[in-house]
């Protein structure tokens, strides 16, 4: 079922802000088998987030960006996440080629920087957060769902007022 949402609009004036908002999501137990996209311009803080949330999950180590591998997964205790970066896709059909299809019909966490380059392959995703950076580090976070899991997990995140499809932000 496609659901889609006004943006919830966030603002996080630090990396800590952004760091408890990722824990926030991160006890969501709908998060394991949701596919959430991540936008934004370079230095908005998309794999920064990724970080937090996949401490949060309990990943343990070093965490990095898989711009040149383009999928890095983890394994925890019956979860599979697998953190996509698309940013070097230079033809959506490069996804198919490569076999992410099998993936993203798995169960598991699907996280996906730069979901515009592979547009058309992609599925809609649950949860999408667009990245805006300010000048002073501060950032925005414009939350929207596109799916019935995405609603759900923007309703269960506390200090977030639940919202249901066409209700203004």
């Amino acid at each position: 079922m496609i659901v889609k949402t006004p943006p919830l609009l966030l603002h996080w004036p630090d990396e800590n802000a952004t760091q408890a908002f990722a824990q926030r999501l991160a006890g969501q137990a709908l998060l394991r088998n949701a596919f959430v996209s991540l936008q934004g311009n370079l230095g908005a803080g998309k794999t920064t987030l990724v970080r937090h949330l996949l401490h949060a999950l309990g990943v343990q180590g070093r965490i990095k960006s898989p711009t040149y591998a383009v999928v890095e997964p983890y394994s925890l205790h019956g979860l599979d996440i697998w953190h996509f970066d698309f940013y070097r896709f230079s033809n959506p059909r490069e996804w198919e080629d490569a076999g992410f299809r099998d993936i993203f019909a798995s169960p598991g966490l699907k996280l996906a920087e730069w979901p515009d380059k592979a547009f058309g392959a992609l599925p809609l995703p649950d949860l999408e957060i667009r990245l805006e950076v300010h000048l002073d580090q501060s950032r925005n976070a414009a939350l929207q769902a596109q799916s019935a899991t995405g609603l759900a997990l923007l309703q269960a995140l506390p200090d977030t007022p639940p919202r249901g499809a066409g209700e203004d932000a």
